[in-house]
């Protein structure tokens, strides 16, 4: 008579441990490749559910920049950002009466007149971002941008310069023959 026709088959001869740790592995292997499947299809956008739709988000970036205004997407690969604004820093001379001391000035710049002519929405590297966060409505950086929305209720109006005042400001390219 053949081994395998015996009651119980293959496992027959088997020690008991030895068919116990094979089903362990067996339903170990089930569970983490159920739990790989729900965190590749529901986990992935769990970051994204954390936008607060309704408030500015700041982006902070590996350089230091740091970009405020609307997350529309966050993923592994990129965070979208629109409606974007970002801190200028300048320094100006004040002389009071004994020393001279540099005063910082910080003013909120709205993106789209810069010399490249930017359209007002980034996508950055997700690899760039150091974190993100949701602003609250009653910062200063909210307000600034509430008031900047309500002194230009057509938007930004960036001011173009003449094609006599666009050649003497920017270097001309030429190649010599």
């Amino acid at each position: 008579m053949n081994n395998h026709s015996k009651k119980g088959g293959a496992w027959h001869g088997s020690p008991m441990w030895l068919r116990v740790v094979w089903i362990v592995l067996l339903f170990s292997a089930t569970v983490l490749a159920v739990a790989m499947v729900i965190l590749l299809y529901v986990g992935g956008d769990k970051e994204q559910k954390l936008v607060d739709k309704a408030k500015f988000q700041a982006v902070f970036l590996a350089s230091g920049q740091v970009y405020f205004g609307n997350v529309t997407a966050v993923n592994d690969k990129y965070v979208d950002l629109k409606n974007i604004y970002y801190l200028s820093v300048s320094n100006q001379n004040v002389q009071p009466r004994d020393d001279s001391q540099e005063q910082t000035s910080v003013s909120l710049v709205k993106l789209g007149c810069e010399l490249h002519g930017p359209v007002d929405e980034m996508v950055i590297n997700r690899e760039q971002v150091t974190f993100w966060e949701n602003l609250k409505t009653d910062g200063q950086v909210s307000k600034a941008i509430d008031k900047w929305v309500e002194q230009n209720p057509e938007g930004q109006k960036c001011e173009t310069n003449t094609e006599e005042d666009a050649q003497s400001s920017l270097p001309v390219l030429r190649k010599d023959s």
